[in-house]
């Protein structure tokens, strides 16, 4: 009866008052991964991903199969630097997404990384009509 219900029941911690903050708030997955948009145009299949904060040697593209995988990965700084952080939220860490590339021309697929948008131009399979032919009765 309680997996029904709209609302989860949490242990809250006085002593560590944003114990989980990120999850409640922006929700499980939501800092593990990137957001990203497809737009239908006609002919080929436009994907922006956002990936700001990124160098362009950081993110790979590989095709495997019948599936693009899109890496992206932030390099821990070295710990030869002795700073003094008060706090520190950026994160380091890899993120990754797969998507499914049934219909598209994979030899034909171009990217471009500018300012922490990376746009995948999908080329369309051209429709490949059945060939008619008019056999001769002999």
């Amino acid at each position: 009866m309680f997996g029904l219900t709209p609302f989860e029941r949490k242990s809250y911690d006085l002593f560590n008052a944003f114990h989980d903050f990120e999850n409640d708030f922006f929700g499980e997955n939501a800092l593990q991964s990137f957001k990203t948009d497809i737009k239908d145009e006609g002919d080929k299949y436009v994907m922006e991903a956002e990936l700001p904060g990124f160098d362009k040697d950081d993110i790979k593209l590989d095709i495997s199969g019948n599936d693009l995988v899109l890496t992206a990965e932030h390099k821990a700084e070295t710990e030869d630097k002795k700073d003094k952080y008060i706090r520190r939220e950026r994160t380091y860490g890899s993120y990754q997404r797969s998507f499914d590339l049934t219909g598209i021309d994979t030899n034909n697929i171009t990217a471009e990384y500018k300012n922490g948008i990376l746009t995948l131009d999908l080329p369309k399979m051209q429709e490949v009509k059945p060939e008619t032919k008019r056999l001769e009765i002999k």
